[in-house]
């Protein structure tokens, strides 16, 4: 079997950009929740999509706003789409989807979680991760566990993540403390770029491992002196934004392999589709929970 594990907060924003806006009989705008209703029930169409969960950032703010202050958050996101959330999961949920509604941790965590209590499990043949998100790519195995832009159907496997950043899996959270993400708020060590880091941490692998000695690294020496000074001048900071980025695998799931498995929408989704005001969407329902 395959599992999917669906990043729901990036499919939300996917579709609230997406999707045509669309009003409840109640007035409140739900074009984004419709989007992905109708991109879940794509997902499911296809005969080898029989295990899934949907992840979701039921606030943007989690412990890790707390270690940084400019950390992503709730600020400046468009209301629209932030109390779109609740109703989201609530329609996922109806769905018949397992839905991991995080607080604490975030959307991505619940993910990598999943990705290690699942992936030992002799019956389960590959996990497949419905995200852009380039923090889970740090979480991909071999052909084992991928991940899957559905929007542009690319697949990234091990190999896909080493061609398009330069670095294995693991070394994804050092390379991302390096270079920064503008997407999590945080910017980086200057000078760290995505070239002069990828050809660094393929020798290194880790921040740790970098020599302070510049002649030791891959590049010229004026570049690499340079490189060396700013991480040792901001070295607390990108130890610190390497931990922003790296995935906890300790998030308090549930659910077992079984309860992964899609029985069918549930009764629930007939008066979630009312409160929508989309019942029609009812209609391309192919299965119903018992």
């Amino acid at each position: 079997m395959k599992i999917h594990l669906v990043d729901g907060t990036y499919e939300l924003f996917r579709a609230h950009f997406g999707a045509p806006p669309k009003k409840a009989p109640n007035g409140v705008e739900v074009g984004a929740t419709l989007g992905l209703v109708r991109s879940m029930m794509l997902l499911l169409s296809d005969p080898e999509v029989t295990h899934v969960a949907v992840a979701f950032d039921h606030v943007i703010e989690s412990f890790r706003n707390k270690m940084y202050k400019g950390y992503k958050s709730s600020e400046g996101v468009d209301p629209v789409i932030l109390n779109q959330f609740p109703l989201a999961e609530k329609a996922v949920s109806a769905l018949g989807l397992a839905t991991w509604s995080q607080v604490k941790y975030e959307a991505d965590d619940a993910i990598a979680t999943a990705v290690a209590k699942f992936k030992k499990a002799k019956s389960v043949e590959q996990i497949v991760i419905c995200s852009v998100d380039k923090d889970l790519t740090q979480i991909v195995e071999g052909k084992r566990v991928i991940c899957w832009d559905r929007r542009r159907e690319i697949l990234l496997n091990e190999k896909g993540v080493v061609e398009k950043f330069g670095v294995r899996p693991e070394s994804i959270p050092d390379y991302l403390a390096l270079v920064g993400d503008s997407a999590d708020g945080y910017p980086g060590i200057q000078g760290w770029g995505a070239k002069s880091t990828a050809t660094v941490l393929a020798k290194f692998k880790h921040i740790e491992s970098i020599p302070k000695d510049p002649k030791k690294l891959p590049l010229g020496l004026g570049r690499a002196t340079t490189l060396v000074e700013n991480l040792q001048q901001n070295y607390e900071d990108a130890l610190l934004f390497r931990e922003l980025s790296t995935l906890r695998t300790d998030v308090p799931l549930k659910e077992t392999l079984n309860d992964l498995k899609w029985q069918g929408a549930t009764p629930l989704l007939k008066k979630v589709c009312k409160e929508l005001g989309s019942e029609s969407i009812l209609e391309r329902v192919k299965k119903w929970r018992k």
